[in-house]
């Protein structure tokens, strides 16, 4: 497949490398000749001097024939416009944008234009480093809206229900490895020793669940 890469920072080099390693044809765009040194010597695709929305620098980059089309420079709406050029204008089946501001990327998910929220995602890795116990989430989607996290559950939720756990956490549970199995539960599934439960939560509401999520629950009066 032919892709364009409109950015060449460390980001859009390092992806250019990765897609050609695995047998991709490989355009990058960029305003400055310096940035290609990143590619290293290794690259053997195309480099084209230029503005990544600008037409006539895609076409030279070969977006007619693109499946593929990502826009990772520095700046959000350079980014998101090259990517509307790409989808809109030449259409490109498979079309990315990386977003530092998550509320523009959540604007742009709602045009149809998938975007990498930069911010919430690194912060997420730090996390999940710096916290080994479950507390980080396990994914997020691309605006950084709503998160996945594996709950840390009290002992004390043992024999409960999955709707008694959502009702105390306010999240919303996704789904149960049991046992090495995927279950997808329903209000009435009772939680067991030894299951692995994740959670789809806001954002903002991720430290109020896992703390609701590690305490036992409360005695119903």
């Amino acid at each position: 497949m032919h892709v364009v890469i409109m950015g060449c920072g460390r980001v859009g080099a390092s992806l250019a490398a990765a897609l050609e390693r695995l047998g991709h044809e490989v355009a990058v765009i960029d305003r400055d000749r310096e940035a290609f040194r990143r590619l290293g010597s290794d690259f053997h695709g195309q480099q084209v001097v230029g503005i990544g929305f600008d037409r006539q620098v895609l076409t030279e980059a070969g977006i007619e024939r693109a499946g593929a089309f990502a826009a990772v420079s520095s700046g959000d709406n350079s980014n998101i416009i090259s990517a509307r050029v790409a989808r809109e204008n030449f259409g490109v089946e498979h079309v990315v944008a990386r977003i530092y501001d998550p509320k523009r990327a959540a604007v742009y998910e709602r045009l149809g234009i998938p975007t990498v929220a930069t911010v919430p995602w690194t912060t997420d890795r730090f996390l999940r480093t710096l916290l080994p116990d479950g507390v980080a989430t396990s994914w997020r989607e691309p605006t950084g809206t709503v998160a996945l996290l594996q709950l840390p559950l009290h002992e004390g939720w043992i024999g409960r229900s999955v709707r008694d756990l959502q009702a105390a956490t306010g999240c919303r549970v996704a789904f149960i490895m049991r046992f090495g199995t995927g279950v997808l539960p329903d209000d009435k599934t009772v939680l067991q020793a030894d299951d692995d439960v994740y959670a789809a939560a806001q954002s903002g509401t991720v430290t109020d669940v896992t703390s609701v999520a590690a305490r036992a629950p409360e005695e119903e009066s």
